[in-house]
């Protein structure tokens, strides 16, 4: 197959007006397409074509809006699943250090899986290692104490995916003392590992820049039925599980009344200032705001 001929930015503005695009402000259109990338940007725009050709009235600004609504959307979400990052963190420490001491998560015999214990204390490791020079708490544990971190002040090496993961492979006591102290009381050790395996997920592709937008997600998040409830229900009585809003649901377990008041209230105020992007479009319905 060959290759895919290179176009210049006037070149895809003529493409994207050969195809029904309106283009009213043409330099401003060649800077976002410049500074945003033609394949990137064009993703955004699957909702207002069918295949190659725009649906009428549809313009280069409404890509736009799409897409500005879209980043501010990931930045908001970054923002809680660090909320719930941290909280994870904080209290599995707590719980794990009050029965192992301070540097107890060292030793592999505390973890069900001696080998992805090793694979993350060894990961972090290096993270501490090529921190060594910027992180004061390093400095202070390592050359100044001379001892290892506790794990109160280590978690912090962690990413969200290492913790998950060391939670996954801690004794049945840990877990269930985390899941308890999180709200989770009804088969809670098994729901942090679905619910952080999920904001794993998420927080990734916020991180990375990447589209949320209309993007079916193939791991689905665990819903219960109350939240099964809530999704968007299809004409063939099937629901939408396969959107953003899913994962929206599961935010609302971890995170405290008030911060996902907070966080709603954020999403809410976005969506007034960008009006043409269509919440269904993340899974959420029309009823969101009231049902949420």
């Amino acid at each position: 197959m060959p290759d895919k001929e290179f176009k210049t930015i006037d070149e895809q503005i003529a493409l994207l007006r050969s195809r029904g695009l309106e283009i009213s402000d043409e330099e401003m259109a060649k800077q976002f397409l410049l500074r945003n990338n033609y394949y990137r940007v064009s993703g955004y725009s699957l909702t207002l074509r069918s295949h190659d050709v725009f649906h009428k009235a549809a313009s280069f600004q409404n890509i736009v809006d799409i897409y500005s609504f879209d980043h501010e959307l990931r930045h908001i979400l970054l923002k809680y699943i660090e909320q719930i990052e941290v909280t994870v963190k904080s209290i599995y420490a707590y719980e794990f250090t009050r029965k192992y001491g301070a540097t107890g998560y060292l030793d592999s015999s505390h973890f069900s899986n001696p080998d992805k214990h090793k694979e993350i204390i060894d990961k972090a490791n290096k993270q501490k290692d090529s921190r060594h020079d910027h992180e004061a708490y390093i400095k202070h544990f390592v050359d100044d104490l001379k001892q290892d971190i506790p794990l109160w002040a280590y978690v912090d090496l962690l990413t969200i995916s290492d913790i998950s993961f060391m939670f996954a492979i801690s004794e049945p006591d840990i877990q269930t003392a985390v899941a308890d102290a999180l709200g989770l009381k009804v088969k809670g050790a098994e729901l942090i590992k679905r619910f952080m395996h999920s904001m794993t997920i998420i927080r990734n592709l916020c991180a990375h820049g990447s589209r949320l937008y209309n993007r079916l997600f193939e791991q689905k998040p665990w819903l219960s039925k109350k939240e099964q409830a809530l999704l968007i229900k299809e004409n063939d009585g099937t629901i939408d599980n396969a959107h953003l809003y899913g994962f929206v649901l599961i935010m609302r377990r971890l995170l405290l009344p008030d911060e996902f008041a907070s966080m709603k209230a954020e999403i809410s105020a976005l969506s007034s200032r960008y009006p043409f992007v269509k919440m269904r479009y993340y899974g959420f319905r029309n009823d969101w705001k009231k049902k949420l």
